[in-house]
C-alpha cells in the first residue's frame, strides 16, 4: 500500500497531463477540427486495438527479437572499443576524430549499402539499429573513463589492484554512472531506428504495423499501433530506469 501511495504522489501530474492529451485529442475528433478520416473517435480506436490486439503482441515480439541482439551488440561495441580507447590516450588520439567523423553520418545515408550488402534484411536491420544508437553509450563510456577521480586510481595503486580486479573495482563503477546515462539515450534510439527499419522491408513489426496501416488509410488502427508502441517505450524505459537507480544506489541521495 505504501508503495502505492508513494507511486502516485510521484506520477498524478504526469497522469494529468496524460489525461490530459487523450481529452484534447477527444474534443479535436469530435468536433472534426481536422481530417476526419486521420482522426477517429477515441472509442474506434480502443475498438480497433481490442479487435486486433493479438495481431499487435505478434508484431511486439518480432520487433523484441530485433532489437534485443540490436542493444546486445551495441553494448559490446560500446564498452569494448569505450573502454580501449578511454584508457589509453594514444589510442583516443588516433581514433577518436574518426569515430566522431563516422557518427556524424546519418544511418539513413548508410542504409542502401547496408541492405546491398547485408545477407539478409534482419542482418541489415540490427546493423543499422547498432550504427544509429551505439555513439551515445560509446561516447559516455570514453567520458565517464577519462573524467574518474584520481583518487580512485590512486587507492587501487595503493593497495595494489592492477589488471581485471582494478578494472571491474575500480575503473567499471567510477565510470558507470556516464556509461548508463550514455546508455539510456542509446535505448531510446534504438526505438527510433527500430521503427524506421521496420517501416521499409520489413513484413512483422511495430514500425510495420503502424506503417501498414497508415498506408492502407485504416487510421483507427494506425493509431491504436503507435499508442501501443509508445506504451512498450515508455514501459521499457521505466524497467531500465529501475535498474539503472538499483546500479547506482551508492550515487542516489
Amino acid at each position: 500500500m505504501k508503495k502505492i501511495r508513494t507511486f502516485i504522489k510521484k506520477y498524478w501530474i504526469t497522469f494529468l497531463i496524460c489525461v490530459g492529451f487523450v481529452f484534447l485529442y477527444k474534443y479535436i475528433s469530435d468536433n472534426k477540427m481536422f481530417n476526419a478520416l486521420m482522426f477517429p473517435p477515441v472509442e474506434d480506436i480502443w475498438a480497433a486495438f481490442v479487435k486486433d490486439r493479438d495481431y499487435a503482441v505478434l508484431n511486439l515480439f518480432y520487433s523484441l527479437k530485433l532489437l534485443i541482439p540490436s542493444i546486445a551488440v551495441t553494448l559490446v561495441i560500446a564498452l569494448g572499443l569505450g573502454v580501449l580507447v578511454g584508457m589509453n590516450t594514444r589510442l583516443r588520439e588516433i581514433l577518436h576524430p574518426i569515430i566522431y567523423a563516422f557518427s556524424c553520418v546519418p544511418s539513413i545515408l548508410l542504409s542502401p549499402f547496408v541492405v546491398l550488402l547485408a545477407p539478409d534484411f534482419w542482418w541489415a536491420s540490427v546493423i543499422l539499429i547498432v550504427y544509429g544508437t551505439v555513439w551515445a553509450t560509446l561516447f559516455a563510456t570514453i567520458t565517464g573513463i577519462q573524467t574518474i577521480d584520481k583518487r580512485y586510481l590512486d587507492n587501487a595503486a595503493t593497495l595494489e589492484l592492477r589488471g581485471a580486479r582494478k578494472f571491474f573495482k575500480v575503473i567499471l563503477p567510477a565510470a558507470s554512472p556516464s556509461i548508463l546515462s550514455g546508455f539510456v539515450n542509446s535505448l531510446r534510439s534504438s526505438f527510433v531506428m527500430l521503427v524506421y527499419a521496420e517501416m521499409y522491408g520489413a513484413t512483422y513489426g511495430l514500425g510495420f504495423y503502424v506503417k501498414r496501416y497508415s498506408s492502407l488509410g485504416i487510421y483507427k488502427n494506425m493509431w491504436g499501433g503507435f499508442i501501443f508502441m509508445v506504451l512498450v517505450l515508455v514501459l521499457v524505459m521505466q524497467l531500465f530506469e529501475k535498474i539503472k537507480n538499483r546500479l547506482l544506489k551508492w550515487t542516489i541521495d
